[in-house]
């Protein structure tokens, strides 16, 4: 999609300041289990009806993710590393998100996430704060206003 043509919504918030996860979160759970976890996620979108959103290759679509939630989670920063800096939102203009869009991410979020402490050692006292960073971030993806 071109973006030449493409009006673009702004969320009146702006974007997320100063809200990011506990950086608890990686010590305990490692590389390996955000890792696991993202891949969960991705089978989740895979599932959903944004699936239109995402590449064929829905793992390697994790793990792109996966290096981004390892660097915000508290861990080394992978993604730079391997694709630069983040510029999420920069990223994500060649798609049409919505609100509606954005409540099926979260839905197949918090899906994910039930039981997370048991399959990814997440620790669940920053589970509040993890969600409330989900939220602000996934509001400032929004960039097309709902279709009526």
């Amino acid at each position: 999609m071109s973006l030449e043509n493409k009006e673009i919504y702004i969320p009146p918030e702006g974007p997320p300041e100063g809200i990011v996860p506990n950086p608890q979160i990686y010590l305990k759970m490692g590389e390996d289990h955000i890792y696991k976890m993202m891949e969960d996620f991705y089978i989740e979108l895979g599932n959903s009806s944004i699936r239109g959103m995402f590449p064929g290759d829905l793992l390697e679509a994790s793990r792109r993710s996966a290096a981004f939630f390892v660097f915000i989670m508290g861990g080394p920063p992978l993604y730079q590393k391997l694709y630069g800096p983040p510029m999420m939102r920069k990223r994500h203009l060649p798609f049409k998100i919505d609100e509606q869009a954005r409540q099926v991410w979260l839905a197949c979020f918090k899906k994910t996430l039930i039981d997370a402490d048991l399959k990814y050692q997440f620790p669940i006292e920053h589970f509040d704060d993890f969600w409330r960073f989900l939220d602000k971030f996934s509001a400032w993806m929004v960039n097309s206003k709902t279709d009526n």
